[in-house]
């Protein structure tokens, strides 16, 4: 069974050991570093986009704010702390009362001044509605002078109610004549300081570019990420134009649910990871998202992975070296060992190679050189023992030439009486042959429960043709339990104590012979008989007899097969009996289920 196996050395063995201790730590570590960085990075990364977006929406704001104070101081000539009573020159007032070019040009100029501040990064169109022309000034795009807004909705709308300021999402600037020319539009109602008469709508349109310049620290992948939109979802601005007024969900990340109440979260869409940032506008009801794909995070952690393999192989390197020096200070004086041990299978037992050792080698060594000297002790005294076997097999030999005299004997009776057709002489004669051979081997004390049986039945053809055919005989028989083993000539004399003391003098004897599983392990094989019977007193003297340990040297009854059975398998197996006077006797034979091979010798292997 053990050559299924294959040889492994011990060797081997702390060499797979030490490597293993060494490296399933490294592993656990390496996998808790690398995701503890992977955690870190995206946390610094996250802090980092969400400081961005919250930046650049304050300077998209502060920068708007500046687009309205410029039209406020240059509609009224005033700001936030200068009266207008403490102004003596309104360019944009004068112009829109009298469009003179005078008056334009100094409106012109004023409007010019502000642009050239601003790095050119809007225009302003003031539609005069006092009758006059209206004042379009643009310092890097051309004007179409042949459109007017007083027909477009968002105009009108901005006339009809009562705000006095107010932004427009992105949309194309069609007052210049330059394509795909998109813009916020800031507009403000002018009104004449004097009567409070509108005078004008004061327009500024400020090219969308200006959000690119605002987010200089963004790179290139970011900036294409960096999306306002406004209260419906819809794209305020994105480096790709084509992308403005387009819904965000539709064309960024579709069937995704986007938590506002939280400015930063994981999501997936397409399979992909992504970082996704959303700050909201104080002033405006607008909201930036700045999204980012996880494995963009993997530039940085490919530096660590890099630095932890390094480590590891490091580590197990170590650990490689390490646990072949030791292995080998441990198994040395082993395979010295194993040499002796050679040197013993092939008969030298004195003057072995000592094993230097201080440790449970080195004794283990020394009780084997010890061992190794009664082992030679051993083998002289065996050597003589299998000497005196075989005189006494030739003695045993010697002494089988009677029970062959006998079967052939009783072969010749059976050939005479089957030539003068006496049937029953024949069937006696072979039952008897049966029983005689099976009573006569020698090399097995444990047979099969089936070939007892068989025994049995050979028995009981003699017995019944003695007794005339008066006694029959039931049997019930486990077909599973007939495999396991019991002692030779166990059951017979409990049949036949039954037929002599219990069924011999009456007419319609009859037995019953059951086998049976008795529990889990036993088997209980249960001989009774519908007998005279025995009273109190003969069945107690009966059983103070069983239980006497002391049995009959030489006999096969009932005392002895008692007695035979507790000294192989114990003192909880053996014999017990019941009987009743007038009806009968049953006796009961437990044993344990041993099947070939699992006894020991007489003394009780099998005791528990």
């Amino acid at each position: 069974m053990y050559q299924k196996f294959k040889f492994i050395s011990i060797k081997n063995k702390m060499v797979l050991l030490f490597i293993l201790s060494i490296l399933i730590p490294i592993i656990i570590l390496f996998i808790n570093s690398y995701i503890s960085s992977q955690q870190m990075l995206e946390s610094k990364y996250t802090d980092l986009l969400e400081d961005i977006t919250r930046q650049s929406n304050i300077r998209i704001e502060e920068f708007l704010e500046d687009i309205e104070q410029i039209s406020l101081i240059s509609s009224y000539g005033i700001n936030s702390y200068v009266s207008a009573v403490s102004q003596e020159n309104y360019p944009v007032q004068n112009y829109l009362k009298s469009p003179s070019q005078s008056n334009e040009n100094q409106a012109t100029q004023l409007l010019m001044n502000y642009i050239t501040m601003k790095e050119r990064a809007f225009s302003v169109y003031i539609y005069n509605l006092n009758g006059g022309q209206d004042l379009l000034v643009s310092t890097n795009k051309p004007v179409d002078y042949t459109y007017h807004p007083r027909n477009e909705r968002w105009f009108t709308n901005f006339l009809q109610e009562d705000d006095i300021t107010r932004d427009l999402p992105s949309r194309i600037d069609l007052q210049t004549k330059q394509e795909n020319n998109w813009a916020i539009y800031h507009m403000r109602k002018i009104f004449d300081l004097e009567d409070g008469k509108l005078l004008g709508v004061m327009v500024i349109s400020i090219d969308i570019d200006f959000i690119n310049k605002v987010n200089r620290r963004l790179q290139e992948s970011s900036r294409s990420a960096f999306t306002i939109v406004d209260e419906q979802n819809r794209v305020l601005f994105n480096t790709d134009y084509s992308r403005i007024g387009r819904s965000f969900s539709d064309m960024f990340l579709p069937a995704v649910e986007i938590h506002k109440d939280t400015p930063r979260e994981v999501v997936k869409s397409g399979g992909k990871s992504y970082i996704l940032i959303h700050s909201a506008f104080e002033a405006h009801n607008w909201t930036t998202y700045l999204y980012m794909p996880v494995k963009e995070l993997a530039v940085e952690g490919n530096i660590l992975i890099r630095n932890l393999w390094l480590i590891v192989i490091g580590l197990v390197l170590f650990a490689v070296i390490s646990s072949f020096y030791l292995s080998g200070l441990v198994t040395r004086p082993i395979k010295r060992l194993m040499r002796n041990m050679t040197l013993v299978e092939q008969g030298k037992f004195d003057n072995l190679p000592s094993v230097r050792s201080n440790d449970e080698i080195g004794l283990l060594a020394r009780r084997f050189e010890q061992m190794s000297s009664e082992l030679k002790q051993l083998v002289e005294r065996i050597y003589q023992e299998q000497e005196e076997k075989a005189e006494a097999e030739i003695r045993a030999l010697q002494a089988q030439i009677n029970p062959h005299f006998l079967y052939n004997t009783l072969n010749s009776v059976k050939w005479i009486a089957s030539m003068q057709r006496a049937d029953k002489i024949v069937e006696m004669t072979e039952a008897l042959i049966s029983i005689l051979r099976y009573s006569s081997k020698a090399e097995n004390r444990m047979v099969p429960i089936r070939e007892e049986m068989d025994n049995i039945a050979h028995y009981l053809t003699i017995q019944k043709v003695r007794y005339f055919n008066r006694i029959t005989v039931h049997y019930e028989l486990d077909e599973q339990l007939l495999d396991y083993e019991i002692l030779k000539l166990s059951i017979q004399p409990i049949v036949e104590n039954a037929i002599f003391h219990g069924i011999a003098d009456i007419e319609d004897g009859s037995l019953k012979i059951v086998v049976m599983p008795s529990g889990v392990n036993d088997i209980a094989i249960q001989v009774s008989d519908n007998g005279t019977g025995m009273d109190e007193a003969v069945s107690a003297e009966l059983r103070k007899r069983l239980y006497n340990p002391e049995g009959i040297p030489g006999s096969i009854g009932v005392f002895n097969v008692h007695n035979r059975i507790q000294r192989v398998f114990g003192e909880h197996y053996g014999i017990t009996f019941c009987s009743e006077k007038g009806k009968g006797t049953l006796f009961t034979i437990k044993i344990p289920k041993v099947k070939k091979g699992e006894t020991g010798n007489e003394q009780g292997a099998y005791r528990r």
